[in-house]
């Protein structure tokens, strides 16, 4: 099962007033970025966040599960409570490396 569209725009609706909210298909699911850094991994209708040092007092006590096979573990969030995505968006958005931007081949 893959991600629906609708559900990321969802999620991207849930982050309103954090800042610039985009999101990227990738392999079939998505990456929500924050200011153009990623904060979501959007995976079977699922977001996860990173197990960062940043999150873990706002996030320590959710589950946590593999986004996808040979992943690293992932906070698993609650897409309807949009206190907690925000906020874990924000602290996630900051410590997160923006995207290389690929050279042209020439």
């Amino acid at each position: 099962m893959s991600t629906s569209p609708e559900f990321v725009a969802y999620l991207c609706e849930q982050l309103e007033g954090t800042g610039e909210v985009r999101s990227r298909k990738m392999f079939g699911e998505y990456m929500v970025y924050l200011n153009d850094r990623p904060v979501l991994l959007v995976c079977d209708d699922t977001p996860f966040v990173k197990m960062l040092p940043c999150v873990e007092g706002l996030l320590g006590d959710r589950p946590s599960a593999a986004p996808y096979e040979g992943a690293k573990p992932h906070y698993v969030l609650d897409p309807d409570d949009g206190e907690t995505l925000r906020r874990a968006a924000e602290l996630v958005s900051p410590n997160s490396q923006p995207p290389r931007k690929r050279r042209k081949q020439t």
